[in-house]
């Protein structure tokens, strides 16, 4: 595999709270998956971030979210499928009116937290992001886990399924990944998770927690922009997918940088 997309999880601060450096992120990933205000990031924030992407040349994502700000959106919401339909068009719309005003557009969309990890196997919820994006724009892709449900039901929908690799994260012997409270959830070598993520490119397995390989595949790896050392992390990826070769663009194609 000669091209990658690199994606970080950004513009996640709220008021007074200021989460990960989105300025350093943005110079070292390909695509931003931009909070949308549902999880986190309020209208300055999602504003910021979107035109910094644009100067920059990064494609934006909509990571949409559970309506859970005191949570973070890592508690999982019991949502009617209708209902959870609306909140991302909801979302949807509010990102892509910051994306207009950057000069650019809401280019792909991407579950947060505890609505990702529901998606993996709750086909309901899966099914009702899905025909968001479809009901929205069907030429937008959704990225999400390799064999879940959000893929299986976005390629039902007739839009673009993109499997993600998670260079920070430990996984399970199903392919999920590891709870944050378990051990083994986060990676913190970031010269450790470089060479786990070329392995995956070189091989297509990563290793389990449980010491076994798992088949993965995938399109775009994420970096969280939110996790210490998340810089440091994704500098040291960058530069062990150059030494393998990899060149890193957006999944998307090419973005176009503001003013151009």
């Amino acid at each position: 595999m000669a091209v990658l997309d690199l994606n970080a999880d950004l513009g996640e601060s709220f008021g007074q709270w200021v989460l990960g450096d989105d300025e350093a992120m943005l110079g070292l990933v390909t695509s931003a998956n931009v909070a949308c205000g549902f999880h986190a990031g309020d209208p300055s924030t999602l504003r910021r971030s979107t035109a910094h992407a644009a100067r920059e040349g990064v494609a934006v994502g909509a990571q949409v979210s559970y309506p859970d700000l005191r949570g973070f959106g890592r508690r999982f919401v019991d949502v009617e499928p209708a209902a959870l339909t609306d909140d991302v068009l909801y979302q949807l719309g509010a990102l892509e009116a910051m994306c207009r005003v950057a000069g650019s557009r809401v280019r792909y969309v991407k579950p947060h937290g505890a609505l990702y990890n529901a998606t993996r196997t709750h086909t309901a919820q899966a099914r009702a992001v899905a025909e968001a994006v479809r009901a929205y724009d069907p030429s937008l892709p959704v990225l999400g886990l390799p064999g879940s449900e959000l893929l299986r039901a976005a390629e039902a929908a007739g839009l673009r399924a993109v499997p993600e690799f998670f260079v920070d994260r430990g996984y399970t012997a199903e392919g999920a990944l590891v709870p944050r409270r378990e051990p083994g959830a986060l990676l913190e070598d970031a010269r450790e998770a470089s060479d786990r993520l070329v392995r995956m490119l070189d091989e297509g397995v990563v290793r389990a927690v449980d010491g076994t390989d798992v088949a993965v595949r995938a399109e775009s790896a994420c970096v969280h922009g939110d996790s210490p050392g998340a810089v440091a992390m994704a500098t040291a990826v960058r530069e062990g997918l150059t030494r393998a070769g990899v060149t890193l663009a957006p999944f998307t194609g090419p973005a176009t940088r503001a003013g151009t």
